[in-house]
């Protein structure tokens, strides 16, 4: 019997078109514009000016913090500008600009001639931070902070999270097919980093060819298994992931690691493997460009700060009937308002939806049906955040009611039949909730 969460959750259409579809390189756009802000944290402080040369592999930003990442560039060239530039959402965000000239690499980008077994952990979790390394799967959390955890916690389990349950995206599930090896000698080293013996990797039923490639891959491999698992969204969540592996649920307010668990995304740990044993840093990525209306969707492996109107161009340009374009998937996803925006660390795709499926339907007054308490994963009652949002406005109650807890799954929003917006009020009431939290931690 597959495995899963036991709370909520829905079925969406899957609509992974592009999972037959090999990766293929983007070529390098003529000039690139890379965030200093593209993870979880304190922005990196840029190092370089205008005028200045680099090369790729390059760090051009440090971290800003001990929750920060270090950023590279990802060419060769001239530094045009660092200024603040329009991100996806139309917002000025402070980012470096970069002219490409050839394709030189920084002198340190050099493999290792060391293999797993002689890297000590502190040498693995400081080439992870070097490279600039953050989750890949959307959270764009440090990865060097998550495999360092607290005092007094222990990590038992490394879980991968190779679920991909967003409908349309196939990013991961390629890297699984193609980059088979590398990805299981990422999983040893995040392994070693973190000391444990135990890894599981979870991919969802609807991969069975990846399921078999990671399963053929490991037979000879003590302490890693795959978990095969059954096609519920949002399974790649990672508290969902948790209890659907290991049986542990992660309480109210935790971290994983509270229950022995790690948790790393497929394109994470496969970065990891480039940053660790090629001394790559995180430099390019894999992203779905996807659509019912596309003539070539599929999954193209580009540089941080390519402009995200390249990869529509190679994937056939924007079609007559296109209605929106999103950054991520369509539950979890974005509208993009200016598409000449960057791909950054945990851009996984880019969905072209039609006109017919981007208008909202007419909303309606609450009936009071459940269904949204019912789809909630994590065991909360989304009609009434939403309403404590659109009407009152009282954090403190939002806190009680655990409005943290969310994970912005889009689940109420999907099996609503009056069409509310409840995500859109939830995601405003958590916002200004941890406003008001974090106010009253620094107050004390």
């Amino acid at each position: 019997m597959l495995k899963s969460f036991k709370i909520g959750g829905v079925h969406p259409p899957e609509n992974k078109y592009t999972a037959g579809c090999a990766i293929q390189v983007l070529p390098t756009p003529d000039k690139v514009i890379i965030p200093l802000s593209q993870h979880i944290g304190a922005p990196a402080t840029a190092i370089v000016q205008k005028g200045d040369k680099v090369k790729a592999g390059q760090v051009i930003a440090t971290a800003g913090g001990f929750v920060s990442a270090n950023v590279h560039s990802s060419v060769s060239g001239t530094v045009l500008d660092v200024a603040p530039v329009k991100d996806a959402a139309g917002l000025l965000k402070p980012a470096i600009t970069i002219q490409v000239e050839g394709e030189e690499w920084a002198d340190e980008v050099v493999k290792t001639t060391k293999n797993i077994d002689e890297f000590e952990k502190e040498e693995i979790i400081k080439a992870i931070s070097d490279a600039g390394i953050v989750g890949m799967g959307g959270a764009t959390f440090p990865t060097h902070v998550k495999l360092s955890p607290p005092p007094g916690s222990k990590a038992e389990y490394l879980i991968i999270n190779g679920v991909e349950c967003e409908p349309y995206l196939t990013a991961d599930h390629r890297l699984m097919l193609e980059k088979t090896n590398e990805i299981i000698a990422g999983i040893k080293l995040v392994m070693k980093a973190i000391g444990v013996n135990k890894a599981i990797i979870g991919i969802e039923n609807n991969k069975p060819d990846a399921i078999a490639k990671m399963q053929a891959a490991t037979t000879t491999t003590m302490g890693i298994d795959v978990c095969p698992l059954k096609v519920r969204y949002p399974q790649g969540g990672e508290k969902q992931l948790i209890k659907a592996t290991i049986g542990r649920s992660v309480p109210s307010g935790a971290l994983p690691i509270a229950v022995g668990a790690v948790v790393q995304n497929i394109g994470t740990i496969y970065a990891v493997y480039e940053a660790v044993m090629l001394r790559k840093p995180l430099v390019e990525r894999v992203v779905t460009v996807t659509g019912e209306s596309l003539k070539n969707p599929g999954n193209f492996l580009c540089k941080v700060g390519t402009p995200i109107s390249k990869l529509i161009e190679a994937a056939g340009g924007l079609p007559e009937d296109t209605g929106k374009v999103i950054g991520g998937g369509p539950m979890m996803g974005r509208t993009m308002i200016n598409i000449d925006s960057p791909v950054m660390k945990g851009t996984s795709g880019v969905l072209i939806l039609p006109e017919s499926k981007s208008a909202r339907g007419e909303m309606h007054p609450c009936i009071k049906c459940a269904k949204c308490v019912s789809a909630c994963p994590m065991g909360l009652e989304p009609y009434l955040l939403a309403t404590i949002t659109e009407m009152t406005g009282d954090l403190e109650r939002l806190e009680k009611e655990k409005i943290m807890d969310c994970i912005e799954c889009g689940c109420c929003m999907y099996t609503c039949p009056a069409n509310r917006p409840l995500l859109d009020y939830i995601r405003l009431g958590k916002g200004r909730t941890g406003a008001m939290i974090r106010n009253r931690s620094q107050k004390k």
